[in-house]
């Protein structure tokens, strides 16, 4: 097993990097493959996943594929790419007779609010572009996966946090702003509760489910903490940092109008009921197949994540120092 070939697809975003950490851990060989970014320490081989030929060559000879790759967060680029790299990934799969293994989300459930707390089993109906881009890519591959063309697990992530996560709304909100000496400002409800994922126990989780073949041909809710409000993190943000900041809520009505000149905002803006009302993910199943996985708390996730982006090109960017 030690000898087979772990390739891991977008390994230079958080859970990429997460994953290879993991699989180093483990003592596995394994390939990493970024679209541009090489990896400090790291033999990264480049591939451009939306052409064909350039996803088989990165996925030849690999017995796992990990699909961890990141798209931009806009509703236009993942309706117009996300399926069609879907697509390249199972047809080189399937020529490789690779095991594939999809880091998902949960955005294709729907219509909101979901259920508290919402399963694997939850409707998908999403009312998003977001949403429905995710089912459709979703879908895909459990089409090749019924249709017997290629042997998968999905694993689906709530909202991640942890190292290197740029894009997670504690960096965004929280940590971004605290280290440089802002007050965090968030979007959402006061005291809504939701559920986080630290992006280490996501990659324990998917290597888990990749290297136990009783796992394939389902959809796997990955571990998460307890639901946590802005104001618990905020707590334990100012703990870590030893600041006593409170949180500021931008009002809808400012946020509306900020998205009509602002593209970021406006692409949050149809993901807000996300934080409007409770939003707790079950992972009992998991817990029941893998009883001894022990998630992460949110005040070490916050510690490993402070010490991470301290150190990072990221942060060093964003606060203007070189």
């Amino acid at each position: 097993m030690k000898n087979e070939l772990h390739t891991v697809l977008g390994a230079s975003g958080a859970i990429g990097r997460a994953v290879i950490k993991e699989l180093q851990n483990r003592k596995l060989h394994f390939n990493a493959v970024g679209r541009s970014q090489k990896l400090e320490g790291i033999a990264t081989t480049q591939a451009d996943l939306l052409d064909a030929g350039e996803a088989l060559k990165a996925i030849q000879h690999s017995a796992y594929v990990y699909l961890c790759v990141g798209l931009p967060y806009n509703a236009e680029v993942w309706a117009r790419d996300w399926p069609l790299l879907m697509h390249n990934v199972i047809n080189a799969c399937e020529k490789a007779k690779a095991k594939l293994i999809f880091f998902d989300n949960v955005y294709m459930y729907g219509p909101a609010p979901l259920a508290v707390p919402f399963n694997e089993q939850h409707p998908q109906n999403p009312t998003t572009k977001k949403g429905k881009a995710r089912k459709q890519t979703t879908d895909l591959l459990l089409r090749a996966m019924a249709d017997h063309r290629v042997k998968a697990v999905i694993g689906r992530s709530a909202d991640f946090y942890g190292e290197l996560a740029v894009n997670s709304s504690f960096y965004i909100s929280f940590l971004q702003n605290i280290l440089q000496g802002k007050a965090p400002k968030v979007l959402g409800k006061k005291g809504v509760a939701h559920t986080y994922a630290y992006t280490g126990d996501n990659a324990k989780a998917l290597v888990a489910l990749a290297l136990d073949d009783s796992t394939y041909g389902q959809v796997w809710h990955l571990p998460v903490g307890r639901p946590i409000t802005f104001e618990e993190a905020n707590e334990m943000f100012n703990k870590e940092l030893g600041t006593k900041y409170k949180v500021s809520y931008l009002p809808k009505i400012l946020h509306k109008a900020l998205s009509l000149f602002i593209p970021p905002i406006k692409e949050v803006e149809e993901m807000l009921y996300q934080f409007e009302t409770p939003y707790e993910m079950n992972f009992d199943k998991f817990m029941a197949h893998f009883p001894d996985f022990k998630t992460t708390s949110y005040q070490d996730g916050f510690s490993a994540m402070l010490r991470s982006f301290r150190q990072s090109e990221p942060l060093n960017r964003k606060n203007g120092n070189r």
